[in-house]
């Protein structure tokens, strides 16, 4: 559970808006998401494979 101490005479939208920054932080949202649909290891690994020669070639671009 998330807690935010609000200190006296604090504005509520600045203490919403640290809770927000902190709820975003634990990663519950990208979670759920990732856990709504089933992706099967071969296409995990093909997406890996790609994602690793991409980082290459912009690391060769770079050079």
């Amino acid at each position: 559970m998330i807690i935010v101490p609000v200190k006296e005479g604090e504005n509520i939208e600045k203490a919403l808006k640290k809770f927000k920054r902190k709820f975003e932080k634990t990663g519950v949202v990208k979670e759920l998401r990732r856990r709504q649909q089933y992706d099967k290891p071969s296409v995990l690994k093909r997406l890996e494979k790609e994602h690793s020669a991409y980082v290459q070639k912009l690391r060769q671009m770079e050079e």
